[in-house]
């Protein structure tokens, strides 16, 4: 028999034992020999970290999350898929390498696309494998022999396939619409893409000749096209259908009648400019107003705005001011109006409204797709409150954007004609000309696709590409569940229903599992600015990857906030120490020969109590399981590993090994605890892999699999 060290090394062991799992094959389930017969497959595919940094505590929760069903469901004997993956991350990778060019003193704009595509690339892929074995080391049990990259050839050829799909069905169209407009990066982002802040700012009631309208930007009047009125407003009746003066300008601008106009805000009179505001904008259509433009992509003035050309809006904003002031325009200012002012979620610049061609999905009828398959409870969510939020977003859901204007990302397929101007939408393949006046005269969209519309079809894109055969049939799609969190529900979860359902015409996946965010212990949010930030790997090699992914499941609700610490790290590190010196103890005191659990009938009626409460908590912690309650099942049998086998049924049996009544009643003690070591061992694996396994290695029982990841579950 090999006797265990001393202590557990797990800065060596860690290492060894992952490259023996992954040289034995059994990530891939078509190499897992311990598969049942007629056992249906357990498939996960990995919400695919973005492939521009390095991991951190969210992305050590998904993977120990997802590792724990991957690893409970293989030693079930199910043919068992965890699909990896990394994401290109359209914009937030581009921000990402533009800080990095910023500190050399570099811009975007200081290249052309191919080569800013190329550097970006290079860049992305360095990070992918630095990524990959930071997943390795945190024991992600998945098939790298099928991990997929957003950017493949073959993934790539999907999403045009489905946005083909989209538009011969009139799902995707193009248009002239107000989008959300970052200054800064100069691209339009999504409304999920936006921060909301509300804010005290200044609301100027500025007189339009015999009417005072109210605003917060006085910068934008110069592209006023109209003053809207309630047609219920008594008092501006006889103004409707007549012009007025528009302020520091020489035009005359009508007033006209809108429900859309609300009573309640400022004077009732609201001044019209749709290329800044999308109420203005749907007004404007109404009345066939025309658009004029008063900021520029860059978030400065147009020449529209004669002197103030060129200022940035906050400064052009002051400087208006001032003037209305001076020429008497101003009627009063209340200085403390409070309201919501969308912000760029990754810059914090104000976002900008502008009217803009972009691409667009309609949603309402995905979204009819979304709320059916809830209803038939074809998806359910694990944690019910979830279903209540995913519908109200659905049944609130606007058409989605998929236009941004970057480099990095899938270009849209999409060829203009040069001559009518007309679109030719394929498959992926550059057309041969114009499909509607036959010119050879066309060129490619520029922009590319928002990276939450590739993602969106993640599921079974990464399947058709890496499994052979119908995915269906072979009962790999729909997948048994996605875990993420659930701050990501309405960009990811709620789409691939939506995509997948779509195309497919079947859901992406049967469960939803939405883990909370990562907060310290007094429960704030991380950051590098409060100093509270902890490096999962950086952790992990000082107490250990066991005790990293106990500590995030511990204590760990679906759904809730996960609460961690050092100080909960290390005494998870103590836990795995107490695992390593009970199994000492144990296997210290079998004889040195190849062990086979005795015959029961040598065990005392207390012995045979013991074995059944193992088998009352082996229960307990497989019903866990099967509900998806990880810290339940890691509480129960930490507390039955720490509490009742170290603390009493050790203590209690250890007179029998040094002074026993007889050979058999030794026996019957040394069989009691190597049963109850075994089974507590493969209870553990899931949460803790390295220490199981290295201890399951040395254990002196006959018959025993190579790993106990492809063992046997306690029935």
């Amino acid at each position: 028999m090999k006797e265990l060290d001393k202590h557990f090394d797990h800065l060596k062991s860690e290492k060894e034992i992952y490259k023996m799992w992954e040289e034995s094959g059994y990530f891939n389930p078509d190499k897992q020999p311990n598969i049942k017969k007629d056992a249906k497959p357990f498939t996960i595919i990995m919400p695919p970290p973005n492939a521009n940094g390095s991991l951190h505590l969210g992305h050590a929760v998904f993977v120990t999350l997802e590792d724990i069903m991957i690893r409970y469901h293989r030693i079930l004997g199910r043919p068992t898929l965890w699909l990896p993956g990394a994401d290109h991350a359209g914009f937030e990778t581009q921000v990402v390498f533009e800080k990095k060019l910023e500190k050399e003193g570099k811009s975007r704009f200081d290249f052309d696309r191919d080569d800013l595509y190329k550097q970006i690339w290079d860049f992305t892929q360095e990070n992918k494998i630095h990524m990959e074995d930071q997943l390795r080391q945190l024991g992600a049990s998945c098939d790298w022999s099928r991990e997929k990259f957003t950017l493949d050839p073959d993934i790539i050829k999907i999403v045009y396939k489905t946005f083909k799909k989209l538009y011969d069905d009139g799902l995707a169209y193009r248009a002239q619409r107000p989008v959300n407009w970052c200054t800064k990066h100069q691209t339009s982002l999504s409304d999920l893409e936006l921060k909301a802040t509300e804010q005290t700012d200044s609301l100027y009631y500025i007189k339009y000749g015999p009417i005072t309208i109210a605003t917060t930007r006085p910068e934008t009047m110069f592209a006023d096209v109209a003053v809207a009125v309630n047609p219920k407003d008594k008092k501006y009746q006889k103004f409707i259908g007549q012009k007025v003066p528009l302020p520091l300008t020489n035009r005359k601008i009508p007033v006209i009648a809108d429900n859309a106009v609300d009573l309640k805000f400022g004077t009732g009179a609201l001044k019209i400019t749709p290329a800044h505001d999308a109420t203005d904008f749907e007004i404007g259509l109404r009345h066939k107003l025309k658009v004029l433009t008063a900021i520029n992509e860059r978030g400065r003035l147009t020449e529209i705005t004669g002197e103030f050309k060129d200022l940035k809006v906050l400064e052009a904003r002051q400087k208006v001011v001032e003037k209305l002031e001076k020429e008497g325009f101003i009627e009063k200012i209340d200085a403390n109006y409070n309201h919501v002012v969308s912000y760029c979620y990754k810059c914090n610049t104000i976002i900008e409204p502008r009217i803009l061609m972009q691409w667009f999905i309609r949603m309402k009828k995905l979204a009819d797709l979304g709320l059916k398959v809830i209803k038939d409870k074809q998806v359910e969510f694990v944690d019910k409150r979830f279903e209540k939020i995913y519908r109200h977003w659905l049944n609130n859901i606007r058409d989605w954007n998929v236009s941004r204007q970057i480099v990095w990302g899938i270009q849209i397929p999409a060829w203009f004609c040069d001559n009518c101007n007309e679109a030719t939408i394929t498959d992926g393949k550059t057309p041969e000309k114009c499909a509607k006046c036959g010119s050879k005269n066309i060129h490619q969209d520029s922009d590319v696709f928002d990276t939450w519309f590739s993602s969106a079809q993640w599921p079974s894109a990464t399947l058709q590409t890496t499994i052979k055969g119908d995915i269906k049939k072979k009962n790999f799609y729909p997948t048994s569940v996605i875990e993420t969190g659930w701050d990501i529900l309405f960009f990811w979860v709620a789409r691939m229903i939506m995509l997948g359902k779509y195309f497919m015409d079947d859901v992406p996946f049967k469960k939803v599992y939405l883990h909370g965010l990562v907060r310290d212990k007094d429960r704030q949010k991380m950051s590098k600015s409060k100093g509270n930030v902890i490096d999962p790997l950086g952790v992990a090699e000082i107490y250990g990857t066991d005790a990293v992914r106990m500590a995030l499941v511990f204590g760990s609700a679906s759904g809730t906030d996960i609460i961690i610490s050092e100080d909960k790290i290390r005494a998870m590190r103590n836990f795995a120490t107490k695992i390593w010196n009970a199994s000492r103890f144990v296997l210290t005191n079998l004889q040195d020969t190849r062990y086979k659990i005795q015959d029961t009938i040598l065990l005392t009626a207390k012995d045979k109590l013991e074995l059944k409460k193992l088998d009352e908590v082996a229960k307990k912690v497989t019903k866990y399981f099967d509900n998806y309650k990880f810290s339940q099942a890691a509480e129960e049998i930490y507390s039955y590993f720490w509490h009742h086998f170290c603390d009493k049924v050790i203590e209690e049996n250890k007179k029998r090994l040094y002074e026993p009544k007889s050979k058999e009643d030794k026996a019957a003690a040394q069989t009691l605890l190597l049963e109850i070591l075994v089974t507590s061992l493969k209870l553990l694996h899931p949460f803790m892999p390295y220490i199981t396994e290295e201890i399951y290695q040395k254990l002196p029982i006959n018959n025993k699999e190579k790993s106990i990841m492809i063992s046997s579950w306690p029935k």
